[in-house]
């Protein structure tokens, strides 16, 4: 280093001279010419030449000045310092800077987390393990605590019927839609279950514009080095410490489409075994980032519910079969009446101990054989005149959906039509109309036939609504 010094010394001293000599030589020849031109040599003839004459014997000053400024700069040149083979580090100026390539990794890996919010509740991760749980309650106490506390506490009335269906569509999947008109209630059920479970519900308002995961979940913003975490992704994160049910509303669901911003949901959920349903979140994985984040990825909790709620207007999009025949539908037509209901408390119950009861509904009230003559023969009409059948997931389901109904209280028949009516009733949709409007009285009579004169009341009724509006 000294000696790259000091050639640079004797480099800039050789130049200054050389200068000096050329500027001496110049004014040497100029006062030479005027000497011999008697003071008033021909070639100036104006104030203009002199000046530039004084210009042309300045300017090698300014030179030696720059050459001089050029190289007290050039002293506090960066020097690359390599540490136990470790990216370089350059010092200037008395001041230690990141090399590019240290700075290239640091803008990588960040020195901070960038899910703040995830790695929050890593840090809170106790707070959110209880074991206060009610473990002695049943499938029936459970709905008739939710019917009163819903009317007592927050003055929500609805039919102990669709509080059944509520919860035995819950056993079901974990997707669930509420349709209906707009006022009947759909939103504010979904928000009571969350605080008669003392766990509030998440309510996310669909927007119109969202058509993939990241609209649900959030992104990683490149210049920020953050990830943009949305209270869905905090709550999905959060559940994983828990064995609460967790609850969260997908408000007006199909203002946008839902088989676009919640497909990989959709697909996810159709996993056998939970362990491996894993939502991608970033593409890479940082030494920083919470402790629950595999891999950039994050386990779907098993003990969270999405509940969307749908209006059919002109403002929505139709909702495919897809999503139907993943999710389960309840009905919101019409406001119960007020009733007086009497003081109830909370229900505090894990996800685990309601798949229990969902798993003893199944063994206790198996649906009866005579039930099951019945549907085998309804799916050979429908195949034989509409060229349609029920399916080995709308089968499960069926099996699923009514023990647990019945084990809240309900009735077999009266379960079985509501399933039908909003699993199998409502294919027809997609029949020839005028075939439809011609066949509507003939099937409504079948079901009478099969099952005895109007004890599938609300399939008949959907099928001559389907009917009238072909």
């Amino acid at each position: 280093m000294e000696n790259k010094k000091t050639k640079k010394i004797i480099m800039m001293v050789a130049f200054i001279i050389a200068i000096a000599v050329v500027t001496a030589l110049l004014a040497f020849s100029i006062a030479y010419y005027f000497e011999q031109a008697g003071g008033n040599p021909p070639l100036v003839h104006s104030e203009t030449m002199y000046v530039l004459i004084i210009f042309l014997l300045l300017l090698p000053v300014f030179l030696v000045i720059l050459i001089i400024v050029s190289f007290v700069s050039k002293k506090s040149e960066p020097i690359d310092i390599v540490l136990d083979g470790q990216n370089p580090i350059q010092v200037q100026g008395g001041i230690s800077v990141a090399a590019p390539s240290a700075v290239k990794e640091k803008k990588e890996q960040g020195d901070t987390p960038r899910f703040c919010m995830l790695s929050q509740i890593d840090q809170n991760a106790v707070s959110y393990q209880r074991e206060n749980y009610d473990k002695s309650i049943s499938l029936k106490k459970f709905c008739d605590s939710f019917h009163m506390y819903a009317a007592n506490k927050l003055h929500l009335y609805y039919e102990i019927d669709d509080i059944r269906r509520f919860i035995a569509g819950l056993s079901v999947s974990h997707i669930m839609i509420l349709q209906g008109m707009s006022g009947t209630g759909k939103t504010s059920l979904a928000h009571a279950f969350g605080d008669f479970l003392e766990n509030q519900s998440t309510v996310i308002p669909v927007q119109p514009m969202w058509k993939e995961r990241t609209d649900l979940i959030g992104y990683y913003n490149e210049f920020t080095q953050r990830f943009n975490e949305t209270k869905l992704l905090e709550k999905m994160y959060e559940a994983n410490y828990s064995k609460d049910i967790y609850v969260t509303v997908l408000d007006e669901m199909n203002i946008a489409r839902v088989e676009y911003y919640f497909a990989e949901f959709l697909s996810l959920l159709e996993l056998p075994n939970p362990d491996e349903r894993f939502l991608d979140v970033v593409s890479d994985k940082w030494d920083t980032d919470p402790t629950e984040l595999v891999n950039g990825r994050i386990k779907l909790p098993v003990n969270m519910w999405f509940i969307g709620t749908a209006n059919n207007d002109d403002s929505t999009f139709a909702i495919s079969d897809k999503v139907y025949d993943r999710a389960m539908v309840l009905n919101l037509d019409t406001k119960a009446e007020p009733f007086i209901a009497p003081k109830t408390k909370n229900v505090h119950i894990s996800a685990e101990q309601f798949d229990q009861l969902t798993r003893e509904a199944l063994e206790e009230y198996e649906i009866t054989s005579r039930n099951m003559r019945r549907l085998e023969k309804l799916d050979a009409y429908l195949i034989e005149n509409f060229h349609m059948t029920f399916g080995n997931r709308i089968m499960k389901q069926i099996k699923t959906y009514i023990p647990v109904y019945v084990a809240c209280g309900g009735n077999e028949l009266e379960a079985l039509d509501d399933i039908l009516s909003k699993k199998v009733i409502r294919k027809l949709e997609a029949q020839n109309p005028v075939y439809l409007r011609n066949s509507a009285d003939k099937l409504c009579a079948y079901l009478d036939e099969l099952f005895g004169v109007d004890r599938m009341p609300i399939c008949k009724t959907h099928i001559r609504t389907l009917a009238r509006n072909a």
